[in-house]
């Protein structure tokens, strides 16, 4: 079978809105919780999120910058019965950024559900996650992709 390429998977990638995003904690634990991609996943390996500075994922950050993120694509007939949909895992390296142009590149109007004052939200920080391996699972085809 033939193997997926990065643009392959980012194709997957952009079909499903939330991921979890796995994080190190503090005490050594893995800590996990849903995020939104808003598709922004042209995939040169880098997948980019907003959170709020104060939150404990970016405390967890700080401390282990090492990050994976877990995608689930619905599959078969409304994704109960066939072929199970695409799942991804990337593991990588995130880095904050606090920057006001990166936010108006990366913005979407949905974002105002979490961020009402849009990029202007107080206390609003992104997070970009640079890839350094990627497994997928897309029916009977899985490989991984080594950036």
């Amino acid at each position: 079978m033939a193997e997926k390429t990065v643009r392959d998977v980012a194709e997957l990638m952009a079909k499903i809105d939330f991921c979890m995003m796995e994080t190190h904690s503090e005490d050594g634990r893995i800590a996990a919780r849903p995020m939104s991609s808003n598709g922004d996943v042209e995939y040169r390996g880098q997948s980019w999120f907003y959170s709020y500075e104060d939150s404990r994922k970016i405390r967890d950050l700080k401390g282990d910058n090492r990050v994976g993120l877990s995608f689930q694509g619905s599959g078969g007939m409304l994704g109960l019965v066939g072929k199970p949909g695409a799942m991804i895992h990337v593991q990588g390296v995130a880095s904050l950024i606090d920057d006001r142009a990166t936010f108006e590149e990366h913005w979407v109007p949905e974002l105002e559900y979490w961020f009402e004052d849009g990029i202007d939200t107080p206390g609003m920080i992104m997070i970009r996650v640079d890839a350094d391996r990627i497994h997928y699972w897309d029916g009977r085809e899985d490989g991984e992709i080594t950036l």
